[in-house]
């Protein structure tokens, strides 16, 4: 005979492995609507586009025939404004990350930051671009150009990086500040040494989560101005006289990957909608891209972690 209170206990044990399997199917259900999800438009993108995956159509600037329109300048423009956006924002969102997290004193300033860093992660694009409309484009004077739209996205995705990058340091074991501490290092010393080390693998997670939102963004750029339609390349960054480096084009105008399919779907034409779909392939490859780029080095920095 088995003890009441032992029978019991195995009909609750039963009951939460019931529980268990029914929230793991249903967790599995939900992870496959979203995969098969973005795989069917993924690939209804590819088969209505694949015939203008052509070289032509990667080295042709726009037109009003569709057979020769192509996507170089916004393919170029997109990975320019890019560039300006990584560069503007992680250096300044990780370093304000560690600041908040290792050397800020805990006080209701330091509580009102958070606060707001947080809740800035979930403004609508829109008002970053209504806010780089008044700031970079007229009071700073940058116009409608490539810094200006880098920037806009840098504002965009700042508190996502400062928010993934305290969570990064949170994650750190605090004996490992406790041992480099004990053996006479200073904050900086740990802080360079070991706290940004070992949280990269978290910090490039944030980062490459806020670039794949900024590359598909059209509210704000097309705020500020971006054009719809442009048959010229910015400036090449790299200079024929010494120093060697040219910085026109971030004075440049510009067009994107999201407005020029924008443009390309506003018209009635089935063949511009085959563009537009075959641009959108060429989006969510680029998307791919940097995130494979970021799993890499992330997978390479972890193997060197040794707590």
């Amino acid at each position: 005979m088995i003890p009441a209170d032992l029978s019991g206990i195995q009909r609750i044990i039963r009951r939460n492995k019931r529980r268990d399997l029914i929230f793991a199917i249903f967790g599995f259900v939900a992870l496959l609507i979203g995969v098969l999800t973005f795989l069917a438009l993924f690939l209804q993108m590819a088969f209505a586009g694949w015939e203008r995956l052509t070289p032509d159509f990667f080295t042709s600037f726009p037109s009003r025939r569709a057979g020769q329109a192509g996507i170089l300048s916004a393919w170029v423009g997109s990975v320019l404004v890019m560039l300006v956006t990584a560069v503007s924002a992680v250096p300044l969102g990780v370093a304000a990350g560690v600041y908040l997290e290792e050397y800020a004193t805990r006080s209701w300033v330091t509580d009102l930051i958070e606060i707001n860093v947080t809740n800035l992660a979930g403004v609508p694009s829109i008002v970053y671009g209504l806010l780089a409309l008044g700031v970079f484009v007229y009071a700073f004077g940058f116009g409608q150009s490539i810094l200006s739209a880098g920037l806009t996205l840098g504002l965009l995705i700042l508190p996502v990086v400062i928010v993934a990058t305290r969570e990064a340091i949170r994650s750190i074991p605090q004996h490992i500040r406790e041992g480099a501490y004990a053996l006479g290092a200073t904050r900086w010393q740990v802080t360079r040494d070991h706290i940004v080390p070992y949280s990269m693998p978290g910090i490039l997670t944030g980062v490459i989560i806020g670039m794949s939102r900024a590359i598909g963004e059209t509210a704000p750029v097309i705020t500020i101005g971006a054009l719809t339609f442009i048959a010229f390349l910015p400036e090449s960054p790299i200079g024929p006289e010494f120093p060697w480096v040219n910085f026109e084009w971030l004075k440049s105008g510009f067009t994107v990957m999201p407005i020029q399919m924008f443009n390309w779907t506003s018209r009635p034409e089935e063949a511009f909608q085959q563009n537009a779909a075959a641009a959108g392939f060429v989006l969510v490859l680029m998307t791919l891209a940097m995130n494979a780029i970021s799993i890499w080095i992330r997978y390479h920095l972890r193997k060197d972690i040794k707590w």
